[in-house]
Formats: structure tokens, C-alpha cells, sequence
């Protein structure tokens, strides 16, 4: 192991928390206002009649978006009111703000009004353990919806890249250790009384960065919720 590897390794963990994402969209051109959907979202999404859809951690609301251009009725929630208020610009300059509502809170406490057909969650990081905050979030799920998770996969060197959107000024060891995670863990979480799993899929792809191409590795689960109200 290099001596960069070992500072990597000693480095402490970002806490996630607000002012670590208040920080993370201070620039909205750096975060990734310009990338396009993450395509795990668009393929898991297609084939699914639209309704009423849940963002988990929205971002600046990329992906929110794609959804409400399909016929959804979307509301995105985020930690950072910096990018809620650019998700909201984003929508209105896109002619969705009718189809989209943004809301600003933390999603260890904050609650949904009401369960949506479809609750995702995109490389969505919190101050809880990743695995926690999945199984909040699949609580929200309505009889007969779907959840569907896209994370960074835990392949044992978390040494990923900046490009997916989700950081910019601190690349070395992204993603941190405890952020990510694979398919099978988070499949453990739903159990089969309640769940029935369609996708649990691991992927490498290549996306255009600083400097030249980088590496993405991510985890897909998508389940149907199988179980009454």
C-alpha cells in the first residue's frame, strides 16, 4: 500500500450531514448539473405504468425530473436547501413544476405525507448507516410499488470516482467505506413475506471526467412490494 493509500485510509469519514451537503451544491455546475440521468434509473423505470414517485435525496433533482418527463408525479426531498432551490429553478425552467413538488429535509426524520407508487434513492448518502437508510425509505413504499435502489458498490477498494455528481473537491477514496454497499445486503433487507425481488444487478460503467474517463461501480435492487396496507 502507497503512502497516498495509507492518508486515504486515515482521512476521516465525511459526516454527511447538512453543511456537509450545503458545501457539496455550492456550485450546482461542479455537483453534476449537467449530467444526465443515471441510466440504472431510466432502464429500471421504464416499463413501470407512472404514478406517484418518491426522490430520496434528490440532489438538484437530475433524476426527479427524467421521472416527471415520463408522467410521474414527483416530490423530491434532500437534505440541502441550496439544492432543492436549484431542483426547483430546474423544474420550472423545464416546464415540470406542476408535475414536481421539492422539499428540503432530513430524511432519518422526516416522513411522507402519504406512500408513493415508486420510491428510489440515488447514490443518496446520510448521516444514518447506508443500510438504515434503505430500510427507512422502503417503509414508504405503497401495496404493489416499487423500491428502487442505485448505490456505489462495496468491491473492497472505494477508490470510486467524482463523476457520478455526488462529489467534486475531495476525490481521493470516494466513495468512502460506509457509503457503499452490494445487492445482496440490501436484498437481505426485504423479506420475501413483504417483497418480491426483481433486479439485484452489480455494474461497472465508464463516464467522462477530469482528466480522461473514470470508473463507476454501482449496485442495483429494485423489489415490488407484495404485502396489504
Amino acid at each position: 500500500m502507497t503512502s497516498d493509500a495509507n492518508q486515504d485510509a486515515d482521512a476521516p469519514e465525511p459526516a454527511f450531514d447538512k453543511d456537509f451537503w450545503e458545501e457539496h451544491w455550492e456550485s450546482p455546475e461542479r455537483g453534476g448539473s449537467t449530467a444526465p440521468p443515471n441510466p440504472y434509473v431510466t432502464d429500471e423505470t421504464r416499463d413501470l405504468a407512472p404514478g406517484q414517485a418518491l426522490d430520496a435525496g434528490c440532489g438538484i433533482g437530475t433524476e426527479a425530473l427524467a421521472l416527471a418527463a415520463a408522467g410521474w408525479e414527483v416530490t423530491g426531498v434532500d437534505l440541502s436547501e441550496r439544492a432543492i432551490a436549484t431542483a426547483r429553478e430546474r423544474a420550472r425552467a423545464a416546464g415540470a413544476a406542476k408535475r414536481t413538488r421539492w422539499i428540503a429535509a432530513d430524511l432519518t426524520t422526516w416522513e411522507p405525507e402519504q406512500p408513493a407508487d415508486l420510491v428510489m434513492t440515488n447514490y443518496a448518502h446520510a448521516s444514518i448507516p447506508q443500510l438504515e437508510l434503505y430500510r427507512r425509505i422502503a417503509a414508504w413504499v405503497a401495496p404493489g410499488g416499487t423500491l428502487l435502489v442505485v448505490g456505489h458498490l462495496d468491491h473492497g477498494g472505494h477508490h470510486g470516482s467524482p463523476a457520478d455528481g455526488h462529489r467534486h473537491e475531495h476525490d481521493a477514496g470516494w466513495p468512502p467505506a460506509e457509503a457503499t454497499v452490494t445487492g445482496a445486503r440490501i436484498a437481505e433487507l426485504l423479506t420475501p413475506d413483504r417483497w418480491r425481488i426483481e433486479t439485484v444487478a452489480e455494474h461497472t460503467r465508464s463516464l467522462p471526467g477530469h482528466g480522461g474517463h473514470t470508473e463507476l461501480r454501482d449496485v442495483v435492487v429494485r423489489a415490488t412490494r407484495t404485502d396489504g396496507p
